[in-house]
């Protein structure tokens, strides 16, 4: 690979060919990458340009995501500040806008994005797939920048990449979507240029973003996602630290743990939230009976890190972060009560996942709340389609269901939206609807081995950040419920909760439960904080380019009309 130099805060730091910012910055060891308003101090947290946490400055231009933004040559970037100053208007990029009209239009390059794209095109279909990150795979695949094969995970992964590439479907990298509307009608930006779509069908694949593990001192710079740091290494070859404690709840953990620890960190800690298999024997052989080589992939997993001196400690959970002058203290505590603290460099925790679903709700698609999983799930029929005539829904967007399920739900829905289009032949998908049941089994029997349904709130100390954007703890949203507020619009108001960047992913289920207790009233779908436009940041510039640009796409349609008719 290839060296890039930049400069943080006028310090010479070089990074690899393909890596982002903020692996380069890690791997250099700086782990604080902004200030917020209360002068706390931000770093990486999702990895995924979810929590808008990585925030820096690049030439001069604030709000840039470390985590999604590749290493330039000669990149000047600097610690941002609480409140930057934009200095002259950035003005919109000069090119025309990107616009789409494909029969299929596949949202997400992930397992079940790049299943159904590929299963679409093959059919006949014009397909487009868009995706945020520069590149697909998703968070399951997770492909290397430099095109390195770790194991056979990322070999799946780059098979289907290929796959879908030959079959036709154009790939469009960097897509960040704003806006969904009626009609299938989608609004986003590549780099600042605007991007229209108005296909015929499309398919949400968005995926998912973790649940964190709210605790004091959750949101201090070397507290991140289990995910986050699997992205640093799978992606980067970039270790989140040297010293590593992991917690929450799911086999994740497990998997991240073992990579991490292969790769030369030492994992000082594991804190497994469920309590062991063993006292559950009947729900583990329902697991190893419903998919018996997944099955094994986990025990060898386990086996892994017995091999590897690692100990997984279950039953027990993270109590609180607190920052040394040598790094982190994580302190938890076990099943007897008996408090433990470790000295780490970064701490990972993962406590499950919530479907990112903000452009299915946009669009008004049917939802209902698991109260099992803690999440809404989108209702869909059995080819993948949901209340929205035309627009189909897959994988963990709609509810966690696994990478394999995805992929399963990609091909049904690829085959459905291609045939709804007019191309090849949807008609008997019963074989691929057993393997997906199978899957589905699989994965409901697994999750009854963990513990990922949401904690009771009250059990939350007051001094506990709950909204990471707003600096708002715990006490400061009860104490907005003084003024009984009905509904998580009202304490919003009242208190601010969920009106920052991440448009409240994750403190909006936190309120949801805290607003439910208040009121005595059980979640449901109207629970949640109302989606809104846009459902990312982005430069109202763009937005403006955006507006412009679908005013001059309306006129030259309306001309063409003109002409058709004489």
């Amino acid at each position: 690979m290839g060296a890039k130099t930049f400069r943080f805060n006028g310090k010479d730091i070089t990074a690899r060919d393909g890596q982002s910012l903020a692996a380069a910055l890690t791997e250099a060891g700086v782990r604080a990458f902004r200030d917020t308003a209360k002068d706390a101090e931000r770093g990486i947290f999702c990895g995924m340009g979810v929590c808008q946490d990585c925030l820096v400055t690049i030439d001069g231009v604030p709000n840039r995501r470390a985590c999604m933004t590749p290493v330039e040559d000669g990149m000047e970037v600097a610690r941002q500040v609480a409140l930057p100053e934009f200095g002259a208007a950035v003005e919109p990029p000069s090119a025309e806008a990107l616009r789409l009209s494909p029969d299929v239009l596949v949202i997400g390059g992930g397992a079940g994005g790049l299943s159904a794209a590929s299963t679409a095109a093959e059919a006949g279909a014009n397909v487009v797939l868009i995706d945020e990150r520069k590149v697909a795979g998703g968070q399951y695949y997770k492909q290397a920048a430099d095109k390195t094969i770790l194991d056979q995970q990322q070999a799946e992964g780059a098979r289907l990449v290929e796959r879908t590439r030959a079959s036709g479907a154009q790939v469009i990298a960097g897509v960040e979507l704003w806006g969904a509307f009626d009609g299938l009608r989608f609004f986003g930006h590549r780099d600042g240029v605007p991007v229209i779509a108005t296909p015929k069908t499309a398919i949400i694949a968005t995926g998912a973003y973790e649940r964190p593990v709210p605790v004091p001192g959750w949101t201090m710079p070397g507290v991140m996602t289990t995910g986050a740091a699997q992205t640093l290494w799978r992606s980067y070859q970039t270790l989140p630290g040297m010293r590593i404690a992991v917690c929450g709840s799911g086999p994740l953990n497990v998997q991240v743990a073992l990579e991490l620890g292969k790769g030369g960190a030492e994992i000082v800690y594991i804190a497994e939230r469920a309590k062991s298999a063993l006292t559950r024997p009947l729900a583990a052989l329902s697991m190893a009976a419903s998919d018996p080589k997944l099955t094994l992939q986990g025990l060898g997993m386990l086996a892994g890190l017995r091999r590897h001196g690692i100990k997984v400690h279950t039953g027990t959970e993270l109590i609180r972060v607190t920052r040394e002058s040598n790094g982190l203290a994580a302190t938890f505590r076990g099943a007897s009560g008996r408090e433990e603290t470790v000295q780490i460099d970064a701490l990972c925790m993962n406590g499950g996942f919530e479907p990112q679903n903000e452009i299915l709700r946009l669009l008004g698609a049917q939802m209902h709340y698991d109260t099992a999983m803690g999440h809404l799930r989108c209702e869909k029929n059995a080819s993948m389609e949901t209340s929205v005539t035309g627009v189909y829904a897959i994988g963990d967007c709609t509810g966690l269901g696994g990478a394999p399920a995805a992929r399963i739900e990609g091909e049904i829905a690829g085959a459905s939206a291609a045939a709804a289009t007019g191309h090849g032949n949807a008609a008997d998908l019963s074989q691929k609807r057993r393997k997906l049941a199978k899957h589905r089994l699989f994965q409901k029997n697994l999750w009854r081995l963990y513990d990922i349904a949401p904690k009771d709130t009250a059990a939350l100390a007051d001094d506990t950040i709950l909204c990471r954007c707003e600096e708002l703890t715990v006490g400061d949203v009860r104490a907005g419920l003084s003024t009984k507020p009905g509904h998580i619009g009202t304490l919003k108001r009242a208190t601010r909760v969920g009106m920052g960047r991440c448009q409240g992913r994750y403190c909006g289920p936190l309120a949801a439960q805290i607003v439910s207790q208040a009121t005595g009233q059980a979640i449901d779908d109207l629970s949640f904080f109302a989606p809104r436009v846009p459902i990312k940041p982005v430069a109202i510039s763009t937005i403006l380019a955006a507006e412009k640009a679908a005013r001059d796409c309306e006129e030259v349609a309306k001309i063409e009309t003109c002409d058709a008719g004489g």
